[in-house]
């Protein structure tokens, strides 16, 4: 018997766009790159950072659905890690890898001499084509996480980078403990964690993990004039953009295939990191991220929920990598007192006064309406939303799943 597990939903963070008139429209490709650049290796200034840096000795993971390792422009370069899926799928089965290629073509347009390691821990698959037992079918491995496996995988296996263009699909929270220390763990090991924002910024925008957690790179995607996708979850932990839309990306059928999302995104910034440890390859995981921030176009504003500190510049960050600002971070025992606040001496630090019972009551009512009435409207949203992207033609939203 299999113990009941509770799921919820991890989804890639990519879809998949029509390439009609695109690729004869596009830039010529920065050196050594061999899946073609747009307008996006403009936008990040990738000609200029690959005089300096092109990632050689470094090794990004790549979490994702798995990578079509004997791609023209993957050969050699990728070396394939255990499957956390565990789905029965395999390389060259139609939907195995078609994700995890993408991204990682992504990555190496960025740092052409960088290696891949590919993990997979999500599949390619929609999440309304899983029924429970299916999905049950998956954790035989006892209920472990894939992500938090993953993510120990690449770190015990001399990744010095971790692309994670996944994320949670759920509108309320998706914190997880063990993804949180396993992140943890990657941060002490001096590992850079990139995720993906999130797609629902046309939706409902709910929080999205593990981008929302600390120590990782949330990235934003931006559109050709430079303002946000429409589809780019607006939120506080955005820490940078990237560009995430018609980014022409390899398929699991060794052809080429452009693509939105907060996905390509965040392996294109994950391909900047790259460049940047191998200019620097002591920096620190907080180093990254100060230089990162530090370097972007920053937006009129400042910094901002919308695209984080603004549009990466790949030139300008890999420039600064040489000399990053002191890292002064480092875990540091709690020896306070009880509370972390100063608890007024009039008032009892273990007890509370009594809420009055009829303010109670009128709040619990009205929560419970409230609540009522968010849920249907959510189970609305949700509903029409994926009908449509079920009828939408070519479209590459794969759905996963871990337990909480």
């Amino acid at each position: 018997m299999i113990p009941a597990v509770k799921f919820r939903p991890i989804h890639a963070t990519c879809t998949a766009v029509a390439l009609t008139g695109l690729l004869c429209a596009l830039a010529g490709a920065p050196a050594q790159a061999a899946t073609p650049v747009g307008w996006e290796g403009t936008a990040l200034g990738l000609s200029a950072a690959q005089q300096l840096s092109q990632g050689e000795g470094v090794t990004v993971a790549v979490l994702d659905s798995g990578v079509y390792a004997d791609h023209p422009d993957l050969k050699g370069k990728v070396t394939t890690g255990p499957d956390y899926r565990q789905d029965g799928l395999k390389a060259g089965d139609s939907e195995w890898g078609q994700h995890g290629t993408a991204m990682a073509s992504d990555v190496l347009k960025v740092a052409p001499k960088a290696k891949i390691l590919s993990v997979r821990v999500i599949d390619d698959k929609h999440e309304e084509e899983r029924s429970q037992e299916e999905l049950e079918d998956l954790y035989r491995n006892g209920g472990e996480n894939p992500i938090v496996q993953g993510i120990e995988y690449a770190v015990q296996h001399g990744a010095d980078v971790i692309s994670m263009s996944l994320g949670s699909d759920d509108l309320f929270s998706s914190y997880d403990e063990e993804e949180a220390a396993a992140l943890a763990y990657a941060a002490r090991q001096g590992v850079t964690v990139l995720a993906s924002a999130g797609n629902a910024g046309d939706v409902l925008n709910g929080a999205s993990y593990p981008a929302g957690y600390p120590g990782v790179v949330a990235v934003a995607a931006t559109q050709q004039n430079g303002g946000r996708a429409d589809f780019s979850t607006v939120h506080t932990y955005n820490d940078v953009a990237a560009p995430g839309v018609d980014i022409v990306s390899a398929t699991n059928t060794g052809g080429y295939k452009p693509v939105n999302g907060t996905s390509p995104a965040c392996a294109l910034a994950a391909g900047v990191v790259a460049l940047m440890k191998a200019e620097n390859t002591k920096l620190t995981p907080a180093q990254v991220n100060d230089v990162l921030i530090a370097t972007t176009h920053r937006p009129a504003g400042g910094g901002s929920a919308v695209l984080g500190y603004g549009l990466i510049d790949a030139d300008a960050a890999v420039r600064s990598a040489a000399s990053p600002p002191e890292d002064e971070t480092a875990p540091v025992a709690y020896k306070g007192k009880e509370h972390l606040a100063t608890p007024d001496d009039s008032v009892s630090k273990t007890t509370h006064p009594e809420m009055d019972q009829g303010m109670w009551m009128t709040g619990l009512v009205a929560a419970g309406v409230g609540l009522a009435a968010l849920a249907g409207g959510v189970l609305l949203a949700l509903s029409g939303r994926r009908k449509s992207v079920a009828r939408e033609p070519g479209v590459m939203q794969p759905q996963g799943f871990v337990p909480s």
